[in-house]
């Protein structure tokens, strides 16, 4: 397998996940990360339904490489029992969210099938 040049990262996605039991906490970590991590992330919508390979209900927080160790960081302490996936974007999707994904809490299956790699 050749090794590959993390310059190819583009940016990151982590997706907050949740459900109809935990989205009081998710808004609430919403609230929280707007206020705590302003200038690092931009925060998506509020899904209250699996969007793309999501399983769960979902937001998402976009950063730059740079951003990586404070805004992953910051979330691996202050998650609390919601999941956390993120992924860089560096133009494979597929290998983007299969292979080089990190989760933080539990891992869920995602739906792959609309990449192609």
């Amino acid at each position: 397998m050749p090794l590959l040049d993390p310059a190819l990262i583009r940016d990151w996605h982590a997706h907050v996940y949740f459900d109809a039991s935990s989205r009081d906490a998710a808004w609430a970590l919403r609230e929280t990360i707007a206020r705590e991590l302003a200038g690092h992330v931009e925060i998506g919508r509020f899904h209250e339904r699996p969007v793309g390979p999501h399983p769960m209900w979902s937001y998402q927080l976009a950063f730059g490489p740079a951003g990586f160790t404070h805004v992953m960081g910051w979330l691996a302490l202050n998650h609390g029992a919601l999941d956390v996936f993120a992924h860089p974007n560096t133009g494979d999707g597929l290998r983007d969210h299969r292979d080089c994904a990190v989760w933080l809490g539990r891992s869920h299956t995602l739906k792959l099938a609309g990449f192609t790699g």
